[in-house]
């Protein structure tokens, strides 16, 4: 039997012991409460969804780069390197400093000839600029996607927000009054949340830091997201992480929540119980 977590005091009817002991007594007042995840299911269940999610990215960004025909522009690139390489007799790549100042003094003029001539390259730059942008194009396209097939296709397929991590651990995703997540705050959670704050924000931010454009401001912006999400689940009654609370949704066990339909289908429970209390407590 899924419970809710609705507990009374003063009832005395043996056919409610059971269900408020599964529900457990808090007090005179009758409330309704989360049956929150364990936070191990829940771990176990994003690593796994996290390799699925891997998974699926992986092979979409493959076709994508394809229909891109991002070789084509690796190549162009590769050829401008191997010109200049061959012209000044020198390694252009060369991406560390302790390989540069390792260089004889001639071979460091070499470089720094070859590599400024390169700088100012169009048809160099033309191939570097494209791989950049078709780089962010692709990471784009395919993390979307495959968060949209993972965690917003999957989950309604499977009822209750259930990625195939929640189904195989058993934990679940509804709203905090115990009504069923709809497609719409399933959408926010997953692609405003969990796919452009959670994840292509702070991806964006380590291609800017690696490129060297993003500073201080990048570095920033990732660690405080970092922060927030550990903070987040530390402090907050339900664990919630930041696309919870976009969505103004929990993470429960499912064995031990109920989980109705509409609104309506809670308040006409809370109703039959209010009911059935009254019934009892006359005699």
């Amino acid at each position: 039997m899924r419970a809710g977590v609705l507990t009374a005091s003063g009832i005395q009817n043996e056919s409610y012991v059971t269900f408020f002991i599964a529900l457990g007594a808090r007090g005179n007042k009758m409330i309704y409460d989360l049956q929150k995840a364990d936070l191990w299911k829940r771990i176990s269940a994003g690593i796994f969804d996290f390799i699925m999610l891997g998974i699926v990215a992986v092979g979409i960004a493959w076709g994508v780069s394809a229909i891109l025909d991002y070789d084509s522009y690796t190549d162009g690139l590769n050829a401008c390197y191997e010109r200049y390489e061959k012209e000044y007799g020198i390694d252009l790549d060369i991406i560390g400093t302790e390989e540069y100042d390792k260089l004889p003094k001639e071979e460091k003029a070499k470089y720094e000839a070859a590599d400024e001539k390169f700088k100012v390259d169009e048809e160099a730059l033309y191939y570097h600029n494209m791989l950049i942008n078709l780089m962010i194009v692709i990471i784009v396209i395919s993390v979307l996607i495959s968060y949209i097939l993972t965690e917003f296709v999957v989950p309604l397929i499977f009822k209750n927000g259930q990625t195939l991590g929640k189904k195989i651990f058993g934990i679940a995703v509804m709203r905090y009054d115990c009504v069923k997540v709809t497609p719409l705050l399933m959408f926010v959670r997953t692609v405003l949340g969990k796919c452009t704050i959670e994840t292509l924000v702070p991806i964006m931010m380590l291609i800017m830091i690696l490129a060297g454009t993003g500073g201080i401001f990048a570095i920033l912006l990732v660690a405080i997201l970092l922060i927030a999400q550990v903070v987040l689940v530390l402090v907050t009654r339900e664990r919630t992480l930041i696309h919870d609370i976009m969505a103004q949704t929990a993470v429960v066990d499912l064995n031990s929540q109920m989980i109705f339909d509409t609104p309506e289908a809670l308040l006409e429970y809370k109703q039959k119980l209010q009911a059935e209390k009254a019934a009892k407590t006359q005699y």
